[in-house]
Order: C-alpha cells, then structure tokens, then sequence
C-alpha cells in the first residue's frame, strides 16, 4: 500500500508550483532548497497517512517513509560523505552534510527534478559590477553554500526558541557553535530585530 501512496503523494507535489529560492550565481542556475518542497510534502503525506523519517549512521543516511495504515515501508539510501568547509568547525561539517542528505534523500523520494550540476559548463561570464553593499555590507555573503544553509535552518531553531521565551537557551546554542565573525553576522541577519533583540537583552541576564 505504501507503494500507492507514495506514488499518489508524488502526483500531488507534481501538480502544486514549487518554486527555487536557491541560487548558484557561480554557474547561473537555480535550485531547490529543502523549504521549498519540504512543507508541501508534510501536509501531503499527513493527508495521505504517511510518514517519513530520516536516520543516519557513520556510512548511510536513509529516508524510511512509512504508510502508517498497515506499516509497510520504502527505504530510499544515500551514502555518506564527509565536508570539510573552510573556516567551519566540526559540527559545521555535520551539519552542512546531514542538511545536504536530507535534501537529496527527500528529491530522490519525490522524484523531484531541477538543474544538473554535473551538466553545468564554464561559469557564466557577468560583466563587472558596481557591489551592493546592504545593511551590514555583505557580510557573510560569501560563505560556502552549505554553511549558509546551515545558518539559514540554525536560524529557524534560534527563533523558535526566543518565541516560546526561552532566549538565554538560544544564545547558549549560538555560543556552542563557535561561530566566526562572519558567520555570525550571517546568522544575525536571519532573524527577525525582535529575535535579534531578545537575545541582546538575554547576555545581560
């Protein structure tokens, strides 16, 4: 049954309009990133009466979708690999490799299909331009893809924490990771001034 279902969820994703907040400007292509699609599949497999769940071991990371009916299972597998970000602590890496897994486990399952990399030829040539410099200068722009997404997910758990009033755990998360300056900027620039502000006030306490 499980079989069915999934196929009927992949139909559903099919029919809705995704669209791809990521950008490669090195080689001029857009991509998905995993809030792109991944809300959408939430509430398709609930409807569905399916549940997908994640696992990870030192050489595999598997995505088990369950029909939560009668139990029966697909399991979609991915090799493990390793990252080594420069200027990125080892819980970085992690994270960057399990966001990346996630994603590609989560396409792989859905038959979701975007931009080949390995397709990809020279990167484009742009003209020079004048940079833009935003609020805090660009800070952080140019930090490797899978950091920034890294930030970007680490953002949305920052914030969750400083709304149930709980800011003093979310700067003591944000002071285990170590970050480089840039990397903070970066991950400041994620949240909104009022989970900037909490957490400010929350050094003091």
């Amino acid at each position: 049954m499980v079989h069915k279902k999934l196929m009927n969820a992949r139909m559903a994703l099919q029919s809705m309009q995704l669209k791809k907040s990521g950008h490669n400007k090195f080689a001029g292509y857009q991509y998905f990133e995993l809030g792109d699609f991944l809300p959408q599949i939430n509430e398709i497999f609930h409807s569905l009466g399916l549940c997908g769940v994640i696992s990870y071991t030192k050489d595999y990371a598997d995505l088990t979708i369950t029909d939560v009916d009668d139990g029966t299972c697909i399991v979609v597998t991915s090799p493990m690999v390793e990252a080594n970000l420069k200027g990125a602590h080892a819980i970085q890496n992690l994270g960057a490799v399990e966001t990346y897994q996630r994603r590609y486990l989560w396409m792989t399952a859905m038959e979701i299909v975007e931009h080949d990399a390995l397709d990809s030829s020279a990167p484009l040539k742009e003209e020079k331009k004048s940079p833009v410099i935003s609020p805090r200068g660009g800070i952080g722009e140019d930090l490797p893809q899978e950091i920034k997404e890294f930030l970007q997910e680490f953002a949305i758990s920052i914030s969750e924490l400083v709304k149930n009033g709980k800011a003093v755990e979310a700067l003591s998360m944000i002071d285990e990771q170590q970050l480089e300056a840039d990397q903070k900027v970066y991950l400041s620039n994620q949240l909104e001034s009022s989970v900037r502000s909490a957490i400010k006030k929350a050094k003091v306490i």
